[in-house]
């Protein structure tokens, strides 16, 4: 197959060699308006064919589109490929706005196109880890859960926007923190696949001197920095959701239930016996590329490198991948193989455009809902991706859900 890159910015340039390496893929052809970026891209890669438009790269012969385009600019682009016959590999978000979400999914039914989200947290190792103990039952009836987006403005935010919009910068890096969900909501969506039914969130106002969340100077009319949500899930469990860009620390992922809880990373079972998961989720370190400086001062960020952890079935990655930059707590490989794999099998990712509503939706509700002083609302589910299609799952396919046994028992 042909893959089409649209945008050539720190984030796709990680995912590129791994497309190149793919004994499934022919060819990565990429477009990107910025003349330096593209021209830098192509040399890096070895790329032979660029083009400086979307249309062009959308008339040429590419099987599938990347987009990595800025966060607010997904569903449009994603929803333009498959109009013009193309499998999409989206960014994250999928959409801000439940209109899009409604849209994207009404395309995908329309032009039988496979969509395919790239959100980073469904293959990083605390997920997979909690995701496969739910399968088997471990935590019994879930009760509560938390996850967390923490990461600070000063902290590599600045660069990607500067670069991409110029002077008017500013106006942009305001993007509301909960319109960017999918690695506190989608993570725990990630985890038990329950959809979040109803909201309460509340937003902070910001007061840093780099006046980005003015409200006046807002593209977005936003001025919170930080939002916290609290859900309430299908099962009737609790799950609270943080987006942070005022920030400093991280936060972990908790899992409670009833029959045990995964805390970080220690699983406490209910007759108070504990065990550390600290040697099966720890990341292995990576070499750093000869040209990392120059990539972090474009905006690459250190999470963009890592490797697999003992959680990971890296054995289900092509040989070809050992060594290549890996990222966001060991998904890169993950996301990239899967969407070869969607393409070549013409069969609809777990990480649907189903998945990506259901990750997508309770953001931009929760946001409403700070506007609105942390009213309860409703979140709106688009459903399940319908019962005749058939849902490829590698993870499952596996066959590892019973992962570490001697440590789980409950």
């Amino acid at each position: 197959m042909k893959i089409g890159i649209l945008g050539a910015g720190p984030f796709p340039n990680h995912f590129i060699p791994l497309f190149q390496a793919h004994p499934l893929v022919e060819e990565v052809v990429i477009a990107e308006r910025m003349a330096e970026r593209r021209d830098a891209a192509c040399k890096k890669h070895g790329i032979k064919r660029a083009f400086d438009n979307f249309d062009d790269l959308l008339a040429s012969d590419v099987d599938a589109i990347g987009v990595y385009t800025q966060r607010w600019t997904h569903a449009p682009w994603a929803i333009k490929a498959m109009r013009a016959g193309k499998h999409v590999f989206s960014a994250v978000p999928a959409a801000i706005s439940l209109e899009e979400l409604e849209e994207l999914i009404d395309t995908v039914k329309e032009t039988g196109q496979l969509y395919m989200l790239g959100e980073t947290t469904w293959y990083e190792a605390p997920t997979i880890l909690a995701r496969k103990l739910n399968r088997i039952g471990a935590f019994g009836d879930l009760v509560y859960g938390e996850a967390n987006y923490c990461h600070d403005m000063e902290h590599g935010f600045y660069p990607p926007y500067q670069i991409a919009n110029g002077d008017e910068w500013k106006q942009f890096a305001s993007f509301p923190p909960m319109l960017y969900p999918t690695h506190s909501v989608g993570q725990i969506v990630g985890v038990t696949g329950q959809p979040m039914q109803k909201v309460s969130c509340f937003g902070q106002t910001d007061n840093h001197e780099d006046a980005i969340f003015d409200s006046e100077l807002s593209y977005f009319d936003n001025a919170f920095s930080n939002e916290t949500g609290l859900f309430q899930a299908s099962g009737g469990a609790s799950y609270r959701a943080n987006e942070f860009r005022r920030v400093s620390g991280v936060a972990p992922l908790i899992v409670q239930g009833t029959k045990g809880a995964l805390i970080d990373r220690l699983w406490m079972r209910h007759d108070r016996t504990n065990c550390d998961f600290t040697e099966q989720l720890i990341i292995k370190p990576q070499a750093l590329p000869e040209d990392w400086a120059e990539q972090k001062a474009q905006g690459a960020q250190d999470d963009f490198l890592g490797g697999v952890s003992a959680t990971h079935d890296f054995e289900r990655l092509p040989p070809t991948f050992n060594g290549l930059s890996n990222g966001h707590g060991g998904s890169h490989h993950f996301l990239a193989d899967d969407f070869v794999h969607m393409v070549s099998r013409e069969q609809t990712p777990v990480l649907n455009v189903w998945t990506a509503a259901r990750m997508c939706a309770p953001g931009i509700i929760a946001h409403q809902s700070a506007l609105k002083g942390g009213e309860l609302m409703s979140i709106p589910d688009f459903g399940p991706a319908p019962a005749d299609l058939t849902i490829m799952d590698i993870e499952q396919e596996a066959g590892k859900d019973v992962i570490f046994p001697d440590l789980v028992a409950v």
